[in-house]
């Protein structure tokens, strides 16, 4: 039986980090940070916004074994007329440990933060994707979202 359960309090911040650090493994075959340094910067992260509710993750179960994860982030905007309250939820950190992909988890993990999201009266949620993740979150209800850039000379 596959389980969610919500990582909210600090004292589960150890359980975030595992996560983090195994996603971060996964994803990036390089890290132009040490994983010391990334460690100790998400520890702050998690620390930080775990106690003030702006940040809650989850792990997915199945017996007693870990087998993905994700989180949300919650923040403000300036409200605009496709979002009046200015909340916005930002998805990140989905990953489901390879044996179990093609399962159900990924759409387990998307659902329930979406619900999180949805709680808090929060219409404008969205992620990162890539091409791999792209099908799930498409099956999830979520859509292009264009006219987005990023800064990236540094």
């Amino acid at each position: 039986m596959i389980h969610v359960m919500e990582i909210n309090e600090l004292r589960d911040c150890d359980k975030l980090l595992l996560w983090r650090m195994e996603v971060i493994g996964c994803v990036f075959e390089n890290p132009t940070v040490g994983l010391k340094e990334l460690y100790k910067q998400n520890k702050e992260y998690y620390r930080r916004h775990v106690s003030a509710g702006t940040y809650v993750g989850c792990e997915v179960t199945a017996g007693d074994k870990g087998v993905g994860c994700g989180g949300v982030c919650f923040y403000d905007e300036l409200p605009s007329p496709d979002n009046p309250s200015g909340r916005c939820a930002y998805i990140m950190n989905i990953y489901v440990r390879r044996a179990y992909r093609g399962c159900g988890v990924g759409t387990k993990i998307v659902n329930w933060l979406v619900a999180e999201a949805r709680k808090r009266g929060i219409t404008k949620i969205v992620l990162e994707t890539t091409d791999a993740g792209r099908g799930l979150y498409r099956a999830t209800g979520f859509g292009e979202y264009k006219d987005m850039m990023k800064y990236v000379k540094i």
